[in-house]
């Protein structure tokens, strides 16, 4: 049975509201939890797996629920992986092998930052803006619809922001570029770099 991690608290004000971050948490994140867990409880065979193994297989899910792992387990990786680059620490850095990456792939952090929310920006509807560690072990910006994840593609994320309407309506309204910007105070480099060192395929930096 999947299991909603606790936020223990953690406030992010006045970049993202607190009451926005509890209606995501526990009611958004929730949900998708609850509907996963349904949808697999007539299968045995899946419910000791973790949500990464059901996405990056989804060819096995059998068909008859493949749909709803896909939508609320990739709602459930999603948000696991969002809460933990979200942190009161406010404004850091880039650390050293991150940093690297960035500057030989996109120049600078500014110039990273501009694409990023442009990519952000860009997706229409609802869904999610990445920085996901290629084969060739470079840094590319993507996003994806609904709760898709880059891990259905086999493609490690390091950085993922969620623009769903429902992680900034409450504060930002339409204005989704000011969320956007308020995102940089409240990220987690250190956990950035984290999911670089662990992701498939990094081969380290000079």
């Amino acid at each position: 049975m999947h299991t909603l991690n606790t936020l223990a608290g953690i406030s992010l004000e006045p970049y993202i509201d607190s009451l926005t971050m509890q209606i995501h948490h526990d009611k958004h994140h929730q949900a998708y939890v609850d509907n996963l867990n349904k949808a697999i409880e007539g299968f045995p065979e899946l419910q000791n797996k973790e949500v990464w193994e059901l996405l990056t297989n989804l060819e096995s899910i059998p068909e008859e629920i493949r749909l709803k792992v896909r939508n609320n387990g990739g709602g459930h990786a999603n948000h696991t992986f969002f809460w933990k680059l979200l942190t009161p620490e406010f404004d850091q850095t880039p650390l050293e092998k991150t940093n690297s990456l960035l500057i030989s792939n996109f120049g600078d952090l500014e110039t990273f930052k501009t694409k990023f929310k442009e990519a952000a920006l860009s997706r229409f509807g609802s869904g999610w803006a990445w920085l996901v560690l290629t084969d060739e072990n470079t840094l590319s910006i993507s996003t994806t619809p609904n709760q898709d994840t880059p891990w259905m593609e086999k493609k490690d994320a390091i950085l993922g922001l969620d623009v769903w309407e429902h992680a900034y309506y409450l504060k930002y309204q339409n204005r989704r570029a000011d969320y956007v910007d308020a995102f940089w105070h409240v990220l987690n480099w250190k956990q950035v770099e984290e999911n670089l060192q662990k992701a498939r395929g990094y081969l380290g930096t000079k």
